[in-house]
């Protein structure tokens, strides 16, 4: 007999909405660089940089393009009348401080807020300057780290026990025949376990392991600690230029600790903010001069795929466009990002990887060299693909 094919292993479902419209909010301590931060990404004065705790009340909002070479390069090749890169939705949120999630402060606002993102661009304050004052009086970004830790998972707590009172308020009469009952109680007992996460291992939740239907639970809370963290710290431009600050080792190391895998990006406002007013050459020539460029192209690929999100491209001369979809995409609704239309009478894709059409130079070089793919509906997307889509009447 031949031997039986393994069976698949179960596809991972993903921490978090299941969305391609996805945000990533600028979450600190106040006074930290949040606000100049975003006005230096999104290269606006939205978020209101003030010298007080809650300068940023109601969340401001930018669409910054997401930095690829591989879009700029479509673009020479095909000289379109319309450009549109990726985007990545930022959103500054004001300051958070400590007791946030009993109410102190905005803290019930802010952490609403931070609820409605899916993922969190952390700004640490890591400079001196007597001129910026520290809600916590001196600047240690440790202690502000561990605030900021200690109020998402505080919120948590309170949200996940209050979602299990309610279980099981509903759940006293479960019997144990029916599905509905063996359902609810599966639910009930992720619940207690995202909670024993919470307070007994001490964990944000999106550190601990989950299977699938796990995941399904802890989608549905939408709690703050399963959200993606990028630590950004804000140095002095000094600091910043030599690549060296006396907390950054200690950073590190408490992010080692606490949340192992988590990135962590050195930057500096002060420099942003310079380079943001300045013409292209004369932010080179600003660079070259200071020694440093600009972290910003950084951050925004981190926090795009901090979101597990990928992107696809259509092309030709009228357009050349890339297409935001998650990681595990299918082809059929990867379509539908352009329309549903393109999803509901979904036919089949013809599928180009980019470092194909690198590689040989013409769609139809590509096509002669036998690299152009019909895909159907089980096709999954690959990061950089080019696609044209076949959908019918």
């Amino acid at each position: 007999m031949p031997p039986k094919k393994a069976a698949q292993a179960e596809k991972k479902i993903l921490l978090g909405r299941p969305s391609n419209n996805l945000k990533i909010g600028i979450v600190g301590l106040p006074n930290v660089g949040k606000s100049s931060f975003f006005n230096a990404l999104s290269e606006t004065d939205l978020g209101k940089a003030a010298n007080f705790p809650y300068a940023t009340i109601n969340p401001e909002e930018a669409r910054i393009p997401v930095p690829d070479t591989r879009f700029e390069w479509l673009c020479d090749v095909y000289k379109p009348a319309s450009r549109v890169p990726a985007f990545l939705t930022c959103i500054d949120i004001a300051g958070l401080t400590a007791g946030a999630s009993t109410g102190a402060g905005l803290g019930n606002a802010f952490l609403s807020h931070v609820r409605a993102v899916d993922g969190i661009f952390q700004v640490v304050r890591a400079f001196d300057d007597a001129e910026v004052i520290h809600v916590e009086g001196d600047v240690d970004p440790l202690r502000d780290m561990e605030i900021i830790q200690t109020e998402l998972r505080l919120k948590d707590i309170e949200w996940v026990e209050k979602a299990l009172d309610n279980l099981k308020k509903t759940g006293r009469n479960l019997g144990s025949s029916s599905l509905v009952d063996k359902a609810r109680k599966e639910e009930i007992a992720t619940v207690e376990k995202i909670l024993k996460t919470l307070t007994v291992d001490g964990k944000d939740i999106r550190k601990a392991e989950w299977n699938n239907k796990e995941i399904d639970v802890v989608n549905g809370l939408t709690l703050l600690t399963a959200k993606p963290i990028t630590y950004l710290v804000n140095l002095s431009e000094r600091d910043y230029v030599r690549k060296k600050n006396k907390w950054l080792p200690k950073i590190k190391a408490w992010i080692d600790a606490n949340n192992p895998g988590d990135p962590l990006i050195p930057f500096s406002v002060a420099l942003e903010e310079r380079l943001v007013t300045m013409s292209p050459e004369e932010k080179k020539e600003e660079e070259t001069k200071v020694g440093a460029t600009s972290a910003l192209p950084k951050i925004t690929q981190a926090g795009y795929s901090s979101l597990d999100l990928i992107r696809y491209f259509t092309c030709g001369p009228d357009e050349v466009r890339a297409w935001t979809i998650r990681k595990g995409t299918k082809a059929p609704q990867a379509a539908g990002v352009i329309h549903s239309d393109f999803e509901n009478k979904f036919v089949c894709g013809e599928i180009m990887a980019y470092e194909d059409l690198k590689e040989y130079g013409s769609e139809n070089a590509v096509k002669a060299a036998g690299k152009l793919r019909q895909q159907g509906k089980p096709y999954e997307m690959i990061d950089g693909d080019i696609a044209y889509w076949k959908a019918g009447g």
